[in-house]
């Protein structure tokens, strides 16, 4: 339990943070989740749109520490190579 006020407020901001965070990442979660159901449905056009829109949210998400940077750009380097091997 935290007991000195500095602890307090550093426990009421890693739940500010926290909820910031998920939201992040559930909307990255999203966006991803689009471009897969695209690419499952063989919509070229839909996946680009969807891979245009989900690549700087993913970037986004790196920038503001909610993925690791090697994560985000790995992530986006897969969404790519499908999306690629949906014109072969």
């Amino acid at each position: 339990m935290a007991n000195t006020p500095s602890a307090k407020k550093a426990v009421r901001k890693i739940e500010a943070r926290t909820e910031v965070n998920k939201s992040r990442r559930s909307r990255v979660r999203t966006f991803i989740r689009k471009f897969e159901d695209a690419v499952a449905l063989g919509d070229k056009a839909a996946a680009q749109a969807a891979f245009k829109i989900a690549e700087p949210e993913l970037m986004r998400a790196a920038t503001k520490g909610v993925v690791h940077k090697n994560t985000a750009s790995r992530k986006v380097s897969r969404l790519a190579a499908r999306l690629k091997g949906m014109s072969a």
